[in-house]
């Protein structure tokens, strides 16, 4: 599941900073609101601290995922918006890192809780240039 949530295409260059397509590495589509504590870094420096998430015609926090009615369906991409920071990235490829938390409601995790999965994937990514073909949806 993981060998797919970052694609060769994952990353592409936009005006005010860089997009990252992650895709859902779960065996079914699941809730926006079961998402959580996003952490990316590229070439080794933490780009976290303005995540967001474009969903559809919308930006939103990306810590804000909890309050969203939508679904992360397995087809999609689930659109990651890192701002231009300290850090430019330039052309080439570059060594992307990402951690998150997805909460599985149906599965009893330890306790009385649902089950809570820590999520890591790496890749060596190439920058793509805005316009590049595209090769998946995004979450909308």
């Amino acid at each position: 599941m993981l060998q797919n949530a970052l694609r060769e295409d994952a990353l592409t260059v936009v005006q005010e900073g860089y997009e990252l397509r992650i895709g859902l590495p779960w065996i079914r589509s699941m809730p926006l609101s079961s998402v959580s504590g996003f952490s990316v870094r590229m070439d080794g420096v933490s780009v976290s601290d303005d995540l967001h998430v474009h969903l559809g015609e919308r930006t939103v926090p990306a810590g804000a995922l909890a309050d969203e009615a939508g679904w992360w369906f397995i087809q999609d991409r689930l659109v990651l918006f890192i701002p231009a920071g300290p850090g430019d990235f330039g052309p080439g490829r570059h060594h992307v890192a990402v951690d998150f938390e997805l909460m599985v409601p149906y599965l009893r995790g330890g306790g009385e809780g649902p089950l809570v999965l820590p999520l890591h994937m790496e890749a060596m990514l190439l920058v793509r240039s805005p316009g590049a073909a595209e090769v998946s949806r995004d979450v909308a």
